[in-house]
Parts: structure tokens; C-alpha cells; sequence
């Protein structure tokens, strides 16, 4: 590729060196006739050669050669002009240098028509390439056959770039057919030889039409939008795409590319972006420890902080096989340029976590360890107690012995108050971080919704039901849960870190609730099928534990502001050491009792007394229809 681009500059080159040999005899033969001038060929070689190699040094200054000429545009042609009237200037100073023989020296209209010259000719020489490429390339497409036809959602320049790069790019296996815009000064126009009509006119002929796919170009389209769009043209029973840049990316410098439609996009809000400059700078050079690394939330945690670059990273997980994965990843990635190292052990081992902190003193620990499959851990109440509620007392101990200086406890909004074992176990480890206030490490605790995409979320499950053919399943079709990216919540738990004071509960703003069932119509729909006819959706009653809604702020406490205007503080009156320590033991001896059998009521009984809100899940479902969440999530 690198040849290949070599040969086609040093040919630009070459065709424009051309250009200006002729412009250079033209203005000689129309100007250079006053014997007076005494013009020596020596003189007449010389001024050439200089102006041709400042004007073609500006060229090569200003990127001229490394632009797609067949995708070029009026910039491009713009900057043709800057460079040659800079080459032009620059050629015309030298030759009035005082060192300069006066037989070398041109005149200002000598040099004016040259530089005018040599532009025409370079411009037309690019209009003439681009003409004769597009003529090629349309009468080339006129014998395939297997073009796939599309319509472009959106007339503004957006459509129109996607539309030359359909109709000119040789690997493009579709045909614009039409756009659709509903602006009445666009509708009956032409872009690039393609007809504009309105999305009214567009869904009474689109069967008419020789269209397969229609592909959606509108900038900055917000989730609402995308909704809207989304259910508008699925009534066609084209595929439906978005030319966008990809999921996650800035978008600064990165190129739009046609894909398809993710869940993502019909989240009901608009992705939030919370990591910022001043956040990165904060990891940068420091020693980050995150436990469950290799997890969802753990292994994205780990992206980010190392393009943070920070001074060390450390992985810290049970499981192998997934810190093995993000560990490859990131080598891959950075290379030497990053200092990453992977420790396998659990959080339940105090002499194992003692020995990491220890060896490598960790100024930043993100604790992502932790089950949290709602249903299996109603099952095993005694692994929760001792992998969610021991694991997060062990590294906080650890973090306070060897002087970390933030210590950041991923949480959940099942912990408001919960209904399963799970949400009660992560409450009572906020509780552990509120009760450490009083130490040197900063405690806190960053609290979210359910996380598109993690392991063990609707996500997963719902795609593989649609892969075997349905049925989806979800538990009740009145249920109700927030959601945010994999992003978004590590990006969230990046921002609490650099923010984070002593015993701070963070909580993100996220809109409003989602309903479980429309998330899995709309699953449905973005898989090219029809809801309850092609896969349909079953109702099979509550889980264990399950809440028909999640809340994500204790309505009794008090919520501060902070400088992020999506993050918000909770606090309330926190416990004192030795009070979690009086609960932790009661947990502790709960624990035991239960290592001989697989009854588990001990458990259960000691976390309901360790946190207050735990309360049995009838009593909250109850009342759910008078709730704001379920208020909002049917207001929509």
C-alpha cells in the first residue's frame, strides 16, 4: 500500500511539474519579449527551477499529495491555490535577495500570470480525473448486476458524502437509488444525479423501488431520533443502517462507516460521555490496581486507564481465562509502552491480596470483584457474604494499610433498597466504604443501572433466544430497569476516582427507566424480524429476589450536586467501624452455621439485620404502580 501511494504521488508530481513547465513557456512567449530584460537561458532555467520547486515544496507542505483525488472536494482545490500563491510569493523574495544577479529577477505580473496559469492547469487536470473516473466507474457499474439498492436517509452533506462514496468507490457493492429528506427546499432536486423525494412519497413507493437496504446519514442524531427513524422505515421491510461513526469513538479523526443498528442506539437517551481530560490526567502516572479485571465492567476499567497512561496497571481476577484476554488485548495495543501486570487470586484471600499490595503499593484501587447474578446468588447467600460483602472489607483493609490514596467500590442500584441477596450484599459494602471517613484513603462508592452487554445481563440471553429461534423470555412484561453502556459506567467509575472524596456515594443520572419488554421488541426488530410473529415473547413470572423496578437514589437522603451536572453525591449518616464490625460478625458466624448444609435461612436473617432496607420483594411490587420509576418508564 505504502508503494503503491509512493508511485501515485511521485505521478502527481511528475503530471504537475509538467503543468508548470508549460505555464512557465507560456509566460515567457506572452511576457518575456523586451530584449531590455536581457533574459539569458541560464536566467530563464533558473527562475523555473525555483518557482517550481517552492510551488511544489508548498504542495507537498500543505498534504496536496496525499488526498484521494477521486474523493476530492472544493478544500482540496483551496489549498492548491494557498500553496501556489505561497510557493509564488516565496520564489518571487528570493529573486529580489540582494545577493541575487538582477538577469534572474522577474517581474510581480511575470509571476502573477505564472502562478494563474500553473493553477488552471492543476485544477482542470483534477476536474478532467475526477470526471473521467466517475464516467468509468458508472458505465463499469452499469454491467453488475448484483448491486445492492439503497435509499439515503437525509439530503445534507452527510447523505451527499455517502453517496459518492457508494457510486464511486470500486468496492462498494450498493447503488443509491434516492434520497429521503423532508426540507420542501430539497425535495425535487438532484445530489449527485440522485433524485430527492419526501418520506412521505418515499414509504408509498419504496415497494416500487428497486431498494433492499436504506441507510440513515443525519450528524448528531440523538437516541430519540434514532427511535423514531427506526420505526418508521422498519414498516418498508428494508434493512436499516446508520452511517455514523463507530460506537464509543469521539469521532475526532475517525472515519463514518455503514453499520448496523445497535441497541445501543435505541437506548431512550443519549450515550453520556463523562471521562474528560482532567479525569485522564488524574491516572496518568500512578499505580492502578482494578480487582475483577478480566470482567465486563473490570476489563473496560482497564482500557481506559491505560490510555490513560498510567505508571503501572495491575489485573487483579480469579479467573483466568478473561484476565488472560484483556491482558492480550492490551499488549497488543501498547505494546512495551505500557507497564501491565496480571495477579490471579480472589478477594476472599487476605494473605494473597496482602502480598500484592505489598509488592507493588497501589495508589488507585477500582474494586469491580464480585458475583452478581441476582438468581444464582439466592441460591448461595454464603458465597455473596463472603465473595461481595469479606471481599470488599479485605481490600479496603489492604488499601488503608498500604497507603493507597483512592479506594473506589463498584455498586449497583439493586443495593437501594434491595430485595435480594445480591442488592443487600452490595449495600452493606457501601456501608464498609461510608464507615472509613475518618481514614487517609479517600472511600468511595460509584452506583449504577444495569449494563448493556455485561455478562449475565438481558442482553446475551435475549440474542441467543432470537438466534435459536425464539421464544424470548422475560420475567414480567411490566418490568422495569435502567440501563447504560459498558462506556459509560467504567467511564463513570473513572470520573468518581478523580472526584472521589472521603465516604462519597456517586450516582449518575440516567434518565428515564427502560421497559424490559420493549428493549426485547426492539431486539427483535433490529434482527430483521417481527415481534410475536417471527420470535415471540413469553411471560414466566418473577425471579427470586426480583423487583419489578430498580431505584437508583434512597428518596429519604440527601443528594449534592457535583461539577459534572450528570453525577450526583448521596449521603447519609454513616455507621461507625466497630458497627460493621459488630454486623460483619454476625455475617461471619451466619456463614459458618451454613458450611454444613445447603439451608441458607441463617444467612439471609443475619443480612436483613446488617442492612435495615433489605426487605422481601412482595412488599415493594406491591406498590410499584405508585412509583415515579414505573411512572416514568409508561409516561414515555
Amino acid at each position: 500500500m505504502n508503494v503503491f501511494r509512493s508511485k501515485r504521488r511521485l505521478s502527481l508530481i511528475a503530471i504537475d511539474f509538467a503543468i508548470l513547465t508549460f505555464a512557465y513557456l507560456l509566460v515567457a512567449a506572452l511576457m518575456y519579449v523586451d530584449s531590455s530584460l536581457r533574459l539569458y537561458y541560464l536566467g530563464y532555467i533558473s527562475n523555473f527551477f525555483i518557482f517550481s520547486v517552492f510551488i511544489i515544496g508548498a504542495r507537498l507542505f500543505l498534504r496536496v499529495y496525499s488526498s484521494v483525488w477521486r474523493y476530492a472536494n472544493s478544500s482540496i482545490y483551496v489549498i492548491i491555490i494557498i500553496a501556489d500563491i505561497i510557493g509564488g510569493c516565496l520564489g518571487y523574495i528570493l529573486t529580489y535577495l540582494p545577493f541575487w544577479s538582477d538577469f534572474l529577477r522577474v517581474g510581480i505580473w511575470q509571476c502573477i500570470v505564472f502562478v494563474t496559469i500553473a493553477d488552471i492547469g492543476t485544477l482542470i487536470s483534477r476536474f478532467a480525473y475526477q470526471i473521467l473516473y466517475k464516467y468509468l466507474k458508472i458505465e463499469s457499474d452499469k454491467n453488475k448486476k448484483n448491486k445492492i439498492g439503497v435509499a439515503i436517509i437525509g439530503a445534507g452533506q452527510v447523505g451527499a458524502l455517502l453517496s459518492e462514496e457508494l457510486l464511486y468507490n470500486v468496492k462498494s457493492g450498493y447503488t443509491p437509488v434516492c434520497f429521503v429528506d423532508n426540507n420542501p427546499v430539497k425535495v425535487g432536486t438532484k445530489i449527485n444525479g440522485i433524485d430527492v423525494i419526501s418520506e412521505e412519497k418515499f414509504l408509498e413507493s419504496c415497494k416500487d423501488m428497486p431498494i433492499q437496504e436504506i441507510f440513515i446519514a443525519i450528524p448528531k442524531m440523538s437516541n430519540d431520533k434514532a427511535n423514531m427513524l427506526h420505526k418508521t422505515y422498519m414498516a418498508t421491510g428494508c434493512r436499516i443502517k446508520i452511517y455514523d461513526f463507530p460506537l464509543n469513538d469521539e469521532g475526532t479523526g475517525t472515519r463514518r462507516i455503514v453499520r448496523d443498528f445497535k441497541i445501543e442506539d435505541l437506548l431512550f437517551r443519549d450515550s453520556i460521555k463523562v471521562v474528560n481530560a482532567e479525569t485522564k490526567a488524574f491516572y496518568r502516572g500512578k499505580t492502578v490496581l482494578v480487582t475483577g479485571g478480566g470482567g465486563s465492567i473490570g476489563s473496560e476499567l482497564c482500557r481506559q486507564i491505560a490510555a490513560c497512561n498510567p505508571k503501572k496497571l495491575i489485573i487483579f481476577d480469579i479467573y483466568e481465562n478473561n484476565a488472560y484476554d484483556i491482558q492480550q488485548e492490551l499488549i497488543r495495543k501498547y505494546g512495551e509502552a505500557i507497564d501491565l501486570t496480571v495477579e490471579i487470586g480472589s478477594v476472599r484471600d487476605r494473605k494473597r491480596l496482602e502480598t500484592v499490595f505489598r509488592s507493588y503499593r497501589p495508589e488507585l484501587i477500582l474494586h469491580a470483584a464480585a458475583h452478581k447474578h441476582v438468581p444464582l446468588m439466592e441460591h448461595s447467600s454464603a458465597e455473596v457474604v463472603k465473595n461481595n460483602i469479606l471481599g470488599t472489607y479485605n481490600t479496603a483493609d489492604m488499601a488503608e494499610r498500604y497507603g493507597a490514596e483512592k479506594f473506589i467500590l463498584i455498586s449497583t442500584d439493586k443495593a437501594v433498597n434491595p430485595t435480594n441477596i445480591m442488592g443487600a450484599s452490595k449495600r452493606f459494602c457501601e456501608m464498609i466504604v461510608q464507615s472509613r471517613c475518618d481514614s487517609k484513603t479517600s472511600f468511595a462508592a460509584v452506583r449504577f443501572g444495569n449494563v448493556l452487554g455485561s455478562n449475565g445481563s438481558v442482553i446475551p440471553l435475549f440474542k441467543r433466544q432470537i438466534e435459536s429461534g425464539g421464544p424470548i423470555t422475560v420475567t414480567d412484561k411490566n418490568i422495569i430497569r435502567y440501563f447504560m453502556t459498558i462506556p459509560e459506567a467504567s467511564g463513570l467509575v473513572m470520573q468518581a476516582g478523580a472526584m472521589a472524596g472521603r465516604g462519597d456515594l456517586f450516582v449518575l443520572d440516567m434518565g428515564k427507566p427502560v421497559k424490559i419488554l420493549e428493549l426485547a421488541e426492539n431486539m427483535v426488530t433490529l434482527s430483521g424480524l417481527v415481534p410475536y410473529k417471527d420470535i415471540d415473547i413469553v411471560e414466566t413470572g418473577l425471579r427470586p429476589g426480583e423487583k419489578l423496578y430498580e431505584e437508583l437514589l434512597i428518596k429519604t437522603e440527601k443528594l449534592d450536586k457535583t461539577a459534572n451536572n450528570l453525577i450526583f453525591i448521596e449521603r447519609d449518616t454513616p455507621l461507625s467501624r466497630e458497627e460493621i464490625d459488630a454486623r460483619l460478625e454476625s455475617l461471619k458466624a451466619a456463614v459458618v452455621v451454613s458450611e454444613e448444609t445447603l439451608e441458607l435461612v441463617n444467612v439471609k436473617l443475619a443480612l436483613k439485620k446488617a442492612v435495615p432496607t433489605f426487605v422481601d420483594p412482595e412488599e415493594i411490587n406491591k406498590k410499584a404502580e405508585e412509583c415515579e420509576e414505573m411512572k416514568m418508564a409508561l409516561a414515555k
